[in-house]
């Protein structure tokens, strides 16, 4: 049932331009993406990533095919509706942080909130902003706060509506590694603790390694994907009785591993376009 999916994609086709100038960035996309995972969408430059993205998030309109969010049907909706929709079920995570300068961080985070036409949740503002760790810089401004804290603002933010799903678009693209890292725990915590829905494009395997389900994009179609295994000491949820530090190391172990098998896939992924382009 669709009840059961955060995100369905049915023959989702994006073209731009008409003619033999027509770009096909989309070729039929078919996904059903569950509650409460986490999915990592990689691909070679000019893959179709952000067109997935955009259309799947309802800020891009496909050329054919349709798209539900929770069950609810996006492809035909009024803007207006639209709009909303994207204000209340919808989170989004950038790179680029996009968090308004002169606001207050608790301001940027029930943003969403006041943009929607509700009243702020102070409350709710301060839970989330407790998550991320933050708690103690709700008064600050975006520029008081490092790369890293105001990422956390933006991850915030976008969990504050409890929305259905959250679109990362590249979202440790502009961190170093270590604040990278903690971004990652943050929105894997997410969906670990918390039951978010997430996807997350980027070309950074060590950064899909965090992800459920790694979805490979080559000339706007899913080509290939690649499942997290599980580790020793988990049970059914995914969870892990042992301790800290032993868990910890296992972790980081298993990623990097992942994370290697992630990047002989994106490789095996652009040795043909490669041999095409030298053919053509």
């Amino acid at each position: 049932m669709s009840g059961d999916w955060a995100v369905e994609l049915h023959g989702v086709r994006k073209r731009y331009g008409r003619g033999g100038t027509a770009v096909h960035a989309l070729r039929g996309i078919d996904l059903t993406l569950r509650h409460g995972s986490c999915t990592a969408v990689m691909g070679p430059s000019g893959s179709g990533k952000s067109t997935f993205l955009q259309c799947a998030a309802g800020l891009d309109r496909p050329t054919a095919g349709t798209v539900r969010l929770g069950g609810t049907e996006i492809t035909g909706m009024k803007e207006n509706k639209l709009t909303a929709l994207r204000r209340t079920r919808i989170g989004f995570v950038f790179q680029a942080f996009n968090l308004l300068p002169s606001l207050t961080v608790e301001q940027n985070v029930v943003l969403p909130m006041r943009l929607a036409g509700h009243r702020p949740d102070r409350r709710r503002a301060a839970e989330v902003l407790d998550q991320v760790g933050l708690a103690d810089k709700a008064r600050r401004r975006p520029g008081q706060l490092s790369g890293g804290q105001q990422q956390r603002v933006a991850i915030a933010r976008a969990l504050v509506t409890r929305p259905d799903v959250v679109f990362a678009d590249e979202p440790t693209g502009a961190l170093d590694t270590t604040t990278a890292t903690e971004i990652l725990t943050l929105l894997r915590a997410a969906v670990d603790n918390h039951g978010a829905t997430v996807v997350m494009v980027t070309h950074d395997p060590a950064a899909a390694a965090w992800a459920d389900r790694v979805l490979f994009l080559s000339d706007g179609e899913i080509v290939d994907h690649l499942d997290r295994d599980g580790t020793a000491g988990r049970d059914h949820l995914g969870r892990d009785h042992r301790d800290g530090d032993d868990i910890g190391r296992d972790h980081f172990h298993f990623r990097r591993a992942h994370a290697d098998r992630i990047a002989a896939r994106m490789t095996s992924l652009a040795v043909p376009r490669a041999h095409a382009k030298a053919a053509a």
